[in-house]
């Protein structure tokens, strides 16, 4: 495709002519850089106005969103200086900064904002085929320095290199010489992406394609269902599916025609979303969402304002967006006393910057049910006087509107509402007045995450202890607007005897740990009732997160992480929540929602219908694994390292050997099996590092999800990278079986 055939020629032409737009970090830095679109259209290049040459680049693939006018913590401060239609924002994927820019008039803007969202359409509506082409394209384009479209033999092998190919030279120079149509003894793009296809033909798929085959040649729809039978296990309707995979995957029209697929169609289907290890069925919306709240996981975050450490890092409204962008629908808003009688949110006591609370409650009224419809729950953590909680009730209300959801459950039923009937509301948690207050302002005991934290840090330790829990003053008004009453968690059998189903605890990691280990039945009946927040411990001060696993075990329901922090547990949390539409719920396990029947996650095995699986992962192959240190002449040592969470007796891990020299395909064949005692609670990590025996070894990329999503086969897994997000199209090739014992 190209631009104009989207009709948006003009935007196209004046992006390419390039553009001085201004640059803002701050109110004090704005800064003019030249901006322009390549003629690939996919592509955009930037320079400062002193640069004479050189040209920095980004891909609008990169980009996840235009946003318009002064949206942006760094344009709203320049608001008064530069109008909102001139002013736009590019979101980037993953935990790049924002890109905020000012044109010279609103036109010049609007040419910027739809062009980027036509390019954005246009990339979105590549297919798989293509998509490859372009990621070799946009590696074309880096080797080619001077820029005439060509590149030689020696250009091309240090690429490869680039792209972490290491290959034999004889056999990658034969290609070459195949591949240069025009014997220039340069290969132009289009003819590279030939020269990049023959060499990394996947002779491992080429094996089993003619395992199937009748004729050696093609995969009749006869084949196809038998290798859809017998590999992949699919059941019924399997002759039907195999014409929809030839009709979706295979290129050549006459195969197509004659109901065939061809092995470029077969490796198609192989890598596309239906042949990867996630089962396609649990990726939309498929759970009952009918069930008491207490019933599900909740995606949760922890001090959701903080972009980094929770010492002396940002608060912004920003981290907000990226919270919500992500599922979560459990954020946290700690209030403190602010200039001019305006509430503000940062972390209490520390140099962490201070937003202010309207802000805050603008953004999520916002962003709340961008990604996802289900109720968001604002857990709130109040050390305002009376006079800033009145102003936070106004802001409540007002900002929120019909989406606060202010009726709140006591005395109506024995249960808590489900997801499905809150759907589009906003619910706030914290301290309640009892009932029977009809004064304006009322006492609560303050014992929340603050006070606890005080407790946990080691400077605490030697200081008496005040027996007198410290009292707090509360305002009415915002007392009412309270879904979920935070209350102190005494034991598990007060709990059963006096809780109502709105009041809610809770538990720092360390207090969680404890009751699972002295008490892991009790803790499962106690949270098929009520709902349990757990929190990082105080220790916590760089922000980094505790394994969400041994806290859903126990069927917590808002487990609340660092968001902002890369790494295992926010992998497990996005593995979870990766199923289910990216609703942010997830319905427990029946085992951990039967009120009768006690499971106990430390004993697996004595539960009634005690069914333990072997699970058994063939590592095949790897593919395109990225380089991890940008050294010209370094190229990963892979290996691939399977980790299963869950239940105490699941936590284990096995890795394969590592390849010496070889991100591009390297083969390991190593079989890898595992014992799953409780399949309903697990999650598997698929993690590839990058062999070092001198240090520790570097992370290339990861994928995680549920036991209960995987699909058994030949697969491809799809890796993220340390942030989450694609590393397209680096994968690994596996083949898993999955049996009773």
């Amino acid at each position: 495709w190209t631009f104009a055939q989207s009709g948006d020629r003009n935007d196209c032409s004046s992006m390419k002519a390039g553009m001085f737009l201004r640059k803002v970090k701050s109110r004090m830095w704005k800064r003019l850089r030249h901006y322009k679109l390549q003629e690939d259209c996919k592509t955009i290049a930037y320079k400062s106005s002193w640069a004479i040459t050189s040209y920095s680049t980004f891909s609008i693939s990169d980009v996840e969103a235009v946003r318009e006018g002064h949206q942006s913590e760094a344009l709203l401060n320049v608001a008064d200086d530069f109008p909102a239609d001139h002013c736009f924002t590019l979101v980037f994927r993953g935990r790049r900064g924002n890109l905020d820019l000012v044109a010279d008039s609103a036109k010049e803007a609007q040419a910027w904002i739809q062009g980027i969202r036509v390019l954005m359409e246009n990339m979105e509506n590549m297919d798989e085929s293509t998509k490859l082409d372009q990621w070799i394209s946009d590696w074309f384009l880096k080797a080619d320095l001077n820029k005439d479209g060509r590149i030689n033999f020696k250009e091309a092998k240090k690429l490869l290199k680039m792209m972490n190919v290491d290959m034999n030279e004889e056999h990658a120079c034969c290609l070459f010489m195949m591949a240069d149509k025009s014997e220039s003894g340069t290969l132009e793009d289009q003819e590279f992406v030939e020269f990049y296809k023959m060499l990394t033909e996947r002779t491992e798929v080429l094996d089993l394609f003619q395992d199937y085959s009748s004729d050696g040649q093609s995969l009749s729809q006869c084949d196809l269902e038998e290798f859809l039978r017998e590999e992949q296990l699919e059941g019924e309707g399997s002759y039907e599916h195999a014409l929809q995979l030839i009709d979706c995957y295979e290129p050549s029209d006459t195969a197509r025609k004659n109901h065939s697929m061809s092995v470029d169609g077969f490796l198609m289907y192989l890598t596309s979303p239906e042949g990867s290890i996630f089962n396609l069925e649990r990726q939309g919306l498929f759970q009952d969402m009918s069930q008491p709240l207490a019933h599900y996981y909740i995606s949760s975050s922890h001090n959701t304002y903080l972009m980094e450490d929770q010492l002396k890092g940002p608060s912004s409204v920003e981290a907000y967006i990226q919270a919500l962008k992500r599922g979560c629908r459990c954020v946290e808003v700690d209030c403190w006393n602010g200039s001019n009688g305006e509430p503000v949110v940062y972390h209490g006591h520390t140099l962490t910057s201070k937003i202010l609370l309207k802000d805050v409650i603008a953004t999520i009224a916002n962003y709340a049910f961008k990604a996802s419809e289900y109720p968001l729950i604002v857990s709130i953590e109040n050390h305002c006087s009376i006079e800033q909680q009145e102003v936070m009730a106004r802001y409540f209300r007002d900002i929120l509107g019909d989406m606060l959801l202010t009726n709140t459950v006591e005395g109506v039923s024995s249960e808590l509402p489900s997801p499905e009937a809150l759907k589009r509301k906003i619910l706030l948690k914290g301290k309640k007045i009892g009932k029977e207050s009809e004064s304006p302002t009322g006492e609560v005991s303050d014992e929340d995450e603050a006070a606890e934290m005080n407790k946990d840090s080691p400077a605490s330790e030697s200081l008496p202890t005040d027996s007198k829990k410290s009292k707090q003053n509360l305002c009415k008004k915002l007392s009412d607007l309270m879904f979920c009453k935070s209350i102190h968690f005494h034991s598990f059998e007060h709990s059963r005897m006096s809780a109502k189903p709105n009041e809610m605890s809770s538990f720092s990691e360390s207090k969680a740990r404890k009751y699972s280990k002295e008490a892991g039945s009790d803790f499962v009946l106690h949270n098929t009732r009520q709902l349990t927040r757990v929190y990082p411990s105080g220790m916590r001060t760089d922000s980094s997160n505790y394994c969400p696993v041994d806290m859903w075990n126990m069927g917590c329901q808002i487990v609340a992480l660092n968001f902002q922090t890369a790494g295992m547990e926010m992998d497990l949390n996005d593995g979870l929540f990766t199923q289910n539409g990216y609703s942010g719920y997830i319905l427990k396990s029946e085992i951990l929602r039967k009120k009768e029947r006690l499971f106990d996650p430390e004993n697996p095995e004595e539960r009634e219908d005690y069914h333990p699986l072997l699970f058994s992962v063939k590592v095949i192959s790897g593919q395109q694994l990225p380089k991890v240190k940008q050294k010209d002449w370094s190229i990963v040592d892979p290996l691939v390292r399977v980790e299963i969470y869950g239940v105490p007796l699941d936590q284990v891990k096995q890795e394969t050997k590592y390849i010496d020299n070889n991100g591009f395909n390297p083969h390991w064949n190593e079989t890898l099996q595992f014992k799953i005692h409780t399949p309903e609670l697990a999650l598997v990590r698929f993690v590839v590092e990058d062999y070092d025996k001198a240090s520790r070894n570097d992370f290339i990329g990861q994928y995680t999800l549920p036991f209960t999503c995987i699909q058994p086969g030949y697969r491809h897994v799809h890796l993220l990278s340390k942030d989450g997000t694609s590393i397209h199209p680096s994968s690994i090739y596996v083949h898993i079986k999955i049996t009773e014992l």
